[in-house]
């Protein structure tokens, strides 16, 4: 039996705990050290990215909207 080695995801997840556990320290210290400027601008910073990448995400060209059938309302009924 082959040595088990660390997959991709497993890799990709330790990735993702070691950057929560990054932003937690900075936030701690931010708030420790009293620096709530800095805080603001990174939290600003921060929402803004995400804001960006959901509006470049595409959302529509996905494979199930392709298949799935337009929606229509029912006849005599007005939204």
């Amino acid at each position: 039996m082959a040595p088990r080695t660390p997959t991709k995801n497993k890799r990709r997840r330790g990735m993702t705990y070691l950057w929560i556990f990054g932003m937690a320290l900075l936030v701690f210290l931010l708030i420790y050290f009293q620096q709530t400027a800095l805080l603001y601008i990174f939290s600003t910073l921060g929402v803004t990215i995400l804001l960006v990448i959901v509006a470049l995400a595409d959302l529509g060209k996905s494979e199930l909207s392709g298949n799935a059938p337009p929606i229509t309302t029912p006849a005599g009924k007005s939204s």
